[in-house]
Order: structure tokens, then C-alpha cells, then sequence
């Protein structure tokens, strides 16, 4: 039997007989991966705060980052009411120039976190218990009529899919961590209120929130793992209201969260 016509790369059968070898293909080189983004550390102060938390942040979007752990500091209490951090110790601290530092703080002067003190950096603003109060009473003006309505308007369903936030929300109460627990709240509220359809409202909501997360002055820089519990398990409560289209309900649980937010 004679030997099979040899078959062109094409597919195709060849006319012409057995060949040379063809030339091997080259193999191209490994890529190689590329390098892990470098980590910038929140380095701990020298001295009695020297044990402070080390927040951790990534080459990429570095301002955001550093915007983020500046928050965070401010909510554990990491940055004291009424202290001022310049850019440039605080880029140290960082391990990055003064200059997203600066932008980040730039930020929370808007936010009303920081002010800008003259040629040395930024003073943390000092958040007495008649401001949070008074956060607490804008808050609830805003919002409560909006999830009275939204208690009549929206379908039960959708307020059964927040569910999961409203349980991540009692999860962070649990650990006790007031920052953990701070984002996991503001996550809930936002979703509850993006209900509404309307972009700015939520948008003034958020900033509120955020204004009332900054620690007493003179104050623990949290409150305790029980009145976080308390809080977050609020959500739970709301939901059902919410749900079932109990308006009132929904009114009076959201007055006596806010009651409880800035008391």
C-alpha cells in the first residue's frame, strides 16, 4: 500500500510527494507578568501613637486612596479634632509627595472635615454634639418624607433585594469597627434613596451622612459595639415597613434612627 499524500497546512492534500521538513515555528518568548502595583503605607507616628492602625493603599488611583484612609482616620479618630496635618508630613507618613495628600484634604474641606489653616496645612474641624444634632435634623427633614412616599410607590420586591445590604450593614455593626461600619450605613441609605430616581437628592444625602461620621471632640472616636448593632439592625425594621407600605411606620423608625444618629 502506498504511503498517504502529505497534507499542506491548508488542509489540503499535497500532489507533490513527501518534502523537506518544514522549518519549526519560533516560539515566541514568555511575557513576562507584570509587576505588582507598589503599596504605600500609612506609616504610624513615633512616640505614644506609635501603634496606630496602618492603612494600606495602592500605586493606582493614589489620591482616591489616600482620600479614603484620610476618611477613615477621621472616623476611627486617627486624625484628632482640632489638630492640624500638613501635606507633607502626612505624604511621609504615606510614603508619596505632599501633593495627592494635599488634594485629598482639599477635598475634605469641602466635605467640612478639614479647613485650611495658612501656610501649615489643615485643621480637622472640631464636631460638637449640637452640630451632630443638627446634622441628624437635616437628615431626617430630607429623607423621611422621601421613604414615606417611596413606601407607597415602590413594589415590595425591590426592597427585598436591599436586603443583603441591610444584613452586610448588622455583619460591620458586629465587628465593632465604626469605620467598617460608617461605609456599610452609607451604602444602605444610598441604595434605599437611589428609589427615588433623583440623582441630587441622593447626593446631598451622602454628603450629610458623611459630615456626621467625624468623631466628638474630647469624645471616645466610636460609639460602642451595642449601639452599632442597634443602629444597623434598624435597617432590618425599615425594610419591612418599607415593604409592606406602612408609611407611618416607616416615619417614626426613621425619626428614631436619626434621634439616635445625633444623639
Amino acid at each position: 500500500m502506498s504511503a498517504p499524500a502529505p497534507v499542506s497546512p491548508s488542509g489540503t492534500v499535497s500532489d507533490h510527494g513527501p518534502g523537506p521538513d518544514p522549518a519549526p515555528v519560533p516560539v515566541p518568548a514568555p511575557v513576562p507578568a507584570p509587576a505588582p502595583a507598589s503599596v504605600l503605607v500609612f506609616a504610624p507616628e513615633e512616640g505614644p501613637r506609635a501603634q496606630q492602625p496602618r492603612p494600606v493603599v495602592q500605586r493606582a488611583s493614589v489620591r482616591g486612596q489616600i482620600l479614603d484612609a484620610l476618611r477613615t482616620a477621621l472616623v476611627t479618630g486617627d486624625l484628632l479634632p482640632g489638630e492640624v496635618y500638613s501635606a507633607p508630613v502626612l505624604g511621609e507618613r504615606f510614603g508619596v509627595s505632599a501633593t495627592p495628600v494635599r488634594e485629598a484634604m482639599q477635598q475634605l474641606a469641602l466635605e467640612g472635615a478639614v479647613e485650611v489653616v495658612p501656610n501649615r496645612g489643615f485643621r480637622v474641624i472640631v464636631r460638637g454634639a449640637r452640630e451632630l444634632a443638627e446634622l441628624a435634623e437635616v437628615r431626617a427633614l430630607l429623607e423621611v418624607p422621601v421613604l414615606m412616599r417611596l413606601a407607597r410607590t415602590v413594589p415590595a420586591e425591590r426592597w427585598a433585594a436591599l436586603r443583603p445590604l441591610a444584613e452586610a450593614s448588622v455583619r460591620a455593626a458586629a465587628t465593632g469597627c465604626r469605620a467598617t461600619y460608617a461605609e456599610a450605613d452609607r451604602v444602605f441609605h444610598r441604595a434605599v434613596l437611589a428609589l427615588s430616581g433623583n440623582e441630587q437628592l441622593v447626593g446631598i444625602a451622602e454628603d450629610l451622612h458623611r459630615r456626621s461620621q467625624w468623631p466628638l471632640v474630647g469624645g471616645p472616636a466610636g460609639r460602642g459595639r451595642a449601639v452599632l448593632v442597634a443602629d444597623a439592625a434598624e435597617h432590618l425594621s425599615l425594610l419591612e415597613a418599607l415593604a409592606a407600605g406602612e408609611s407611618d411606620v416607616v416615619q417614626a423608625l426613621m425619626r428614631e434612627h436619626f434621634v439616635a444618629a445625633g444623639g
